[in-house]
């Protein structure tokens, strides 16, 4: 969309952190090309346009209320109320209880207080509880008291709305409130979440919305480049969640296919003998790149060429059929290689490019006249937006149309907008671009609002990302400095994922067939997405495979695995164990941790909805995944002392499984069935064999011996291996000598001994391992 640009960037003096104009204003477009200097911009960007979400107050992002979970249904649960009031009850605990502070307040204090935040949070440490009340230390300032005083007259006016789900609420410090859930409410939420399959207790929304997601945006004639790779992945998940929580979503592709581009490029093609009928719908995206880069040169060398292209333009602005004809089979080109990779990352978009607008741009220039925004300014059409000036403090313009009445990409998201919340009656709009385009979305938005096109309650958010970043902390670009193509890294995820599979297999003397092709591509992918969606979208991140196909830490292989066993162990039992109607006992701490952590899923992705970090529901499933290892660890399930016990720990692990599936294809990642799970074992010890310390193993069987639950075994030492955020922690070089190791798990993950003398009772008798090798390539081989 370079030729919107015009006669060069307006540049804006940099602003403080949360200034009303903060930073360089360049007018952007979706795409985030390597020429327009992205990573310059991404670094003075300082405005979390996704914070101010338009009508919203003027607050600072800290001081904001949060806002509430929107249309939130009611759930079949234990809580009385929804947020809203009514007479249903709902998951969502706390907006359950802001609501209950809120009220208990102005009980206490009166309505001087009825605008206070109720500062409800989830607990910072367990032993805190499960929630935390912060209300009285900011209100003793107002009401002249001490803070304890303040939280005493609020826990009076609390107790008989929380008596039934929370323990005896604590006092802590100089005036925290803590509260923690009764062992009888976990229960039964838990016993929800078992009978709910497909949703595990959490309720669609019973007010949907129409929700429009802008996301992905590249451009015709060119191929879809790393800068594409978060807007993707991040507009996708996005729309996953909202769909999920029963909103109407609508996805969008907002190309770039009209413009001066395509004139200059259409007239270059004709010069080379190309034509409707001649050739031209046998190229290829890799053709129209290197044909683009040529017309682009002699444009720019060439003034009357210059002038052959625009008039090029018009002739496709005013219909010309053999003109529209090009144009189409350049974007037939182009959508065949971007569906290629949306099939890839499993991506669902429609298609609505600047051309779909185009009939619309009229109509918004002249509406904007006649409501008084719009102004001339040196022969151009433009509006002056609050709070826009330059270091001199003159005023800054949003171009509307250009001197010789062409428009501006300004003008085409001005009819986006109206399109969108007139015609698609769009409650909420989520833009996800480059963060170097806070500066114009917000033009924009101010604009649409004062011209009256953005009704109460409508939400038009911007949702900015970082740049990815080579391992070195610079661009990420090819040897040749070129800008990597999205196709080529997510193929290459692929190929090694595949490469380091076939060699453990073949090592193993085992086929290497298509099932595990499948598998292969199913991990090199969802380690692609998970890496993106783990970080904060907002910041820049270092791309690095090595990283991102580990399975130490918080990655897609760690996930895939920890889904895999856990979905293997609740299947052996659940075989024979009815776990849907089971009594949940949570006797013992780590069962009690697992299930608080549970509770929190319908929250978790609230907030993510709210606040439109994905990264938060990755440290959800991250901590669950610990939770449930130590959980495992600490509680044995087929030999549990009792039946009851069993089948309760049988529920656990299902209610774990399903929480991980579920959130993981909200993330847009598939997982791996059964038969897919030996592999995936196997790269749990990415180094042939691991050398373990005696005490640990020691302490391991200590805890709890002879355990060999599920399909894949999984023995002590290894549940402590696995509950490791990195297993190096567990294994020596030093320790090499030691009988104890650890040898590849494949599908059993077993411990074997020296000798079966050293061998705890209980465990499964393995064979004898043989010298191991000193050098780390024939240990790593």
């Amino acid at each position: 969309h370079a030729h919107a640009v015009g006669a060069g960037p307006v540049v804006l003096a940099p602003g403080p952190a949360r200034d009303p104009v903060p930073g360089p204003l360049l007018p952007l477009c979706r795409d985030h090309d390597a020429e327009r200097g992205g990573e310059d911009v991404a670094r003075r960007h300082v405005f979390r346009s996704h914070a101010h979400a338009h009508r919203a107050t003027a607050l600072p992002p800290p001081l904001r209320p949060a806002r509430a979970a929107r249309g939130v249904a009611r759930g079949a649960d234990l809580l009385p109320a929804d947020v809203g009031g009514g007479s249903g009850q709902t998951v969502y605990v706390r907006n359950w209880l802001e609501k209950q502070v809120s009220e208990a307040l102005v009980r206490a204090f009166g309505d001087e207080v009825k605008d206070a935040a109720a500062l409800v949070t989830a607990a910072t440490k367990p032993e805190f509880g499960d929630y935390q009340c912060n209300a009285a230390l900011p209100l003793a300032k107002t009401l002249k008291s001490k803070p304890r005083d303040v939280a005493v007259k609020l826990l009076e006016e609390l107790k008989p709305a929380l008596a039934d789900y929370f323990e005896d609420i604590e006092i802590a410090g100089p005036g925290f409130l803590n509260l923690r859930f009764k062992p009888d409410y976990i229960a039964g939420r838990l016993s929800n979440m078992v009978a709910d399959e497909e949703r595990l207790g959490i309720p669609k929304a019973d007010s949907p919305n129409r929700v429009v997601v802008d996301f992905s945006s590249p451009n015709i004639a060119k191929e879809m480049h790393v800068g594409h790779l978060r807007s993707t992945i991040i507009g996708d998940t996005l729309s996953r969640l909202e769909e999920f929580l029963g909103h109407d979503v609508l996805r969008l592709n907002h190309v770039g296919d009209w413009g001066t581009q395509f004139g200059m490029l259409i007239t270059y093609l004709r010069e080379k003998g190309f034509a409707p009928d001649k050739g031209l719908e046998d190229l290829e995206i890799s053709d129209l790149v290197e044909l683009y880069k040529q017309s682009k040169k002699r444009f720019d060398d060439d003034p009357e060429f210059q002038d052959v292209s625009r008039k090029e333009v018009v002739k496709l602005q005013g219909g010309d059929e053999s003109s529209l004809q090009a144009w189409k089979l350049l974007c037939q080109a182009s959508r065949k290689e971007f569906q290629e990779v949306y099939d890839m990352l499993d991506i669902c978009l429609e298609e609505r490019g600047e051309s779909f607008y185009n009939p619309m741009l009229p109509a918004v220039v002249k509406d904007l006249k006649e409501g008084g925004l719009l102004e001339p300014s040196e022969g151009a059409q433009v509006v002056f937006c609050e709070g826009f000036t330059n270091k001199d403090g003159e005023r800054l313009p949003l171009l509307v149309q250009k001197t010789d009445g062409g428009y501006m990409y300004a003008t085409t998201d001005l009819a986006a907008v109206r399109h969108r919340v007139e015609q698609e009656k769009a409650k909420r709009v989520l833009y996800v671009t480059d963060a170097g385009q806070a500066n114009h979305f917000t033009q924009v938005f101010q604009v649409a609002d004062r011209a009256g096109w953005v009704p109460e309650g409508v939400e038009l958010v911007h949702v900015p990302f970082g740049l990815v970043q080579g391992e070195d902390g610079k661009k990420f670009k090819t040897r040749s400095g070129d800008t990597v193509k999205l196709r080529d890294l997510l193929d290459e995820a692929i190929n090694m994922c595949e490469k380091d599979m076939q060699a453990r297999m073949t090592a193993d003397g085992k086929e290497f067939g298509e099932t595990e092709k499948q598998t292969a591509r199913v991990v090199g992918l969802s380690a692609v997405k998970y890496a993106d969606l783990s970080m904060n979208r907002e910041s820049n991140y270092k791309f690095s495979y090595k990283k991102m196909l580990s399975l130490s830490g918080n990655t897609a292989p760690y996930m895939l695995y920890a889904y895999a066993r856990i979905n293997g162990i609740y299947r052996k039992i659940g075989a024979d164990t009815d776990v849907k109607d089971a009594p949940i006992v949570l006797d013992h701490p780590s069962e009690m941790a697992l299930a608080r952590h549970l509770l929190m899923l319908p929250e978790t992705l609230v907030e993510v909805e709210q606040t439109l970090y994905p990264h938060k529901l990755c440290e959800y499933l991250f901590d669950l995944s610990q939770k449930f290892n130590r959980f495992y660890e600490d509680c044995p399930v087929s030999q549990a002392e009792t039946e009851a016990l069993k089948r309760s720990r049988a529920a656990l692990c299902a209610v774990t499984a399903r929480s991980l599936k579920l959130s993981l294809n909200i993330l847009g990642i598939k997982t791996v069935d059964a038969c897919e799970r030996r592999w995936l074992c196997c790269f749990l010890c990415r180094i042939g064999s691991l050398s373990l310390k005696k005490h640990t193993l020691a302490q391991a069987e200590a805890q709890r011996p002879g355990h060999q639950d599920g399909g894949s075994r999984v023995s002590a030492a290894g549940a402590v291996l696995l509950s490791m955020q990195d297993p190096s922690q567990l294994c020596a070089k030093s320790a090499c000598t030691s009988k104890w190791t650890l040898r590849r798990p494949e599908l059993t993950c077993g411990m074997e001994w020296g000798s079966p003398k050293e061998q705890p009772a209980g465990f499964r008798t393995g064979a004898v391992p043989e010298e191991r090798p000193e050098s780390d390539s024939q240990t790593q081989k």
